[in-house]
């Protein structure tokens, strides 16, 4: 038995003690149609319906059609449905192009019109700055009732923030420089004997769907995941079962540089040894064409983690290398770097165009990674200074700096809410702080220790609305105001959202 299973059934048996929730009274029964109104979308991509007030989470339906549904799973306050057939459709409604699109999931929106995505994406910040961070939006008709008069968030005062159109792509496919994807077995049938498989998983499962293309992946990619998977085939390597942990081939993580042709392929493994490795090495480069990388990174973990902590060459170099704008970037095989290079361009111009920048000014980059951003503020700053707790990627970050030229950068490793107070007790005193931080958002302390140190601007890059809205109500109770977020689509056809925030000290001119 896994490691947890154990657990799983005490948490079954607890499940099984409460009692079950009362679902008498509700408008809505399970396992009945009903006719449903879709009023808007989902934090997953699913239609948000309305049936006689109740909420329903239908997967394919979009805001604006009238959907007939049958009813699957009921809670309190909302329920999930199936869509069973389109009785008035949205405009924006499109035929996705991927064939397996109803069943991977990697895309949500594929299905709604691209111009309809980029709309749907401002509006998720809009929502998210209004209802969670208590701010008003500019021209979006109010302000949240929890808002004090003394902070409204915003320079302009009653005019609001500032939410420009989402900036997207002119060609929104075969974007991604980077594929990680899971290997395992395809169960036996009557017409198919079982055997090793890689795609993605299919929507709430760790159901993997054999694919041969992705349209959001860029085509060499699909071809280094192709040939590993012909070429485990035909050596007999064996693909990795979760279930029982035995197997060897867990992922295969294809890197693109798309401004080098650069590739490097990594195999993820579940054990030291690969058996014919000589022969896979020589077989990969015969297939794929521009490969300056193959590694391995093994992993022996019972976990979701993609990747362990030992890294290995096979052949040709320890990285690849890539370019936004004029800063060149040595990318490792587990170096954090952005998979969508076209817009990552844009979204670091825009934070560049927000930091406003003379030439003068002392800049700190909270979560530096491997110094994109930074590299990217030390043209126009007199000095930059990056923390990022990841101590490899501040490797990378140094490294980087010695391959551009640039030497007025600063790097260090640490928690960001440890390192920035410590240079401040160092006298540095920034005139902007910029941080980017994951999904959670930024550490209680860090905030503390920004509104500590008051630079006159900070930029805040977000790739979640809103733990975004959240951090900016903190900031501006504690004396900044929001001018301006531009959303950028860093993933079309999902429904992920970057932004970019500029925010000022209260009674700094702007």
């Amino acid at each position: 038995m896994r490691a947890g299973a154990y657990g799983g059934q005490r948490n079954s048996a607890r499940r099984a003690a409460s009692p079950a929730p009362d679902l008498s009274g509700l408008p809505v029964a399970k396992n009945e149609e009903y006719e449903a109104d879709i009023v808007g979308i989902g934090h997953e991509g699913e239609g948000v319906g309305r049936v006689n007030g109740f909420t329903l989470f239908i997967k394919g339906a979009l805001p604006g059609e009238r959907v007939l549904v049958k009813v699957m799973k009921l809670k309190k306050q909302y329920g999930y449905a199936k869509l069973l057939r389109i009785l008035k459709a949205s405009p924006d409604r499109i035929d996705a192009p991927c064939p397996i699109y109803s069943q991977c999931g990697g895309c949500q929106l594929q299905h709604l019109s691209y111009e309809a995505q980029l709309r749907f994406k401002r509006q998720l910040v809009v929502d998210n700055l209004e209802r969670i961070g208590k701010l008003q939006v500019a021209g979006s008709g109010g302000i949240a009732e929890e808002q004090s008069e003394e902070k409204a968030g915003t320079v302009s005062g009653a005019e609001g923030i500032i939410v420009h159109p989402t900036l997207g792509m002119d060609d929104p496919w075969r974007y991604r420089n980077k594929a990680q994807v899971p290997i395992g077995f395809e169960a036996a049938s009557a017409e198919r004997e079982g055997g090793l498989v890689g795609g993605f998983y299919a929507q709430g499962s760790h159901r993997i769907i054999d694919m041969d293309e992705c349209l959001i992946q860029q085509e060499n990619n699909d071809l280094v995941v192709a040939e590993v998977k012909r070429i485990a085939r035909e050596l007999g390597i064996r693909a990795y079962n979760e279930e029982t942990h035995k197997g060897l081939l867990r992922h295969v993580v294809a890197r693109y540089g798309f401004n080098t042709g650069d590739i490097m392929v990594v195999l993820i493994t579940n054990g030291e040894s690969l058996p014919h490795v000589d022969e896979l090495v020589g077989l990969l480069r015969q297939a794929i064409p521009g490969i300056k990388s193959i590694c391995q990174n093994i992993n022996k973990e019972q976990t979701n983690v993609i990747f362990g902590d030992k890294t290995k060459v096979l052949w040709g170099d320890d990285v690849i290398y890539d370019t936004i704008g004029d800063v060149r970037f040595a990318i490792s095989a587990r170096s954090f770097y952005q998979v969508n290079p076209v817009q990552t361009e844009v979204l670091y111009g825009k934070a560049l165009d927000f930091a406003g920048l003379s030439g003068e000014e002392i800049v700190i980059d909270a979560y530096c990674g491997i110094g994109t951003i930074s590299l990217f503020l030390a043209q126009r700053a007199s000095q930059v200074y990056g923390v990022e707790i990841v101590g490899e990627a501040i490797d990378d970050a140094r490294r980087n700096a010695q391959l551009n030229g640039i030497r007025n950068v600063q790097f260090e490793t640490g928690a960001a809410e440890v390192v920035i107070p410590e240079w401040r007790r160092q006298g540095i005193a920034p005139d902007v702080i910029v941080v980017d931080p994951p999904r959670k958002g930024c550490d209680a302390a860090l905030l503390d220790t920004i509104l500590e140190m008051r630079p006159s601007r900070v930029v805040y890059v977000s790739c979640n609305p809103s733990t975004l809205a959240r951090d900016l109500q903190v900031l501006a109770v504690g004396g900044y105001s929001t001018v301006e977020v531009q959303p950028v689509d860093m993933f079309p056809h999902t429904v992920h959202v970057e932004s970019v925030a500029l925010l000022v000290r209260d009674g700094t001119a702007y």
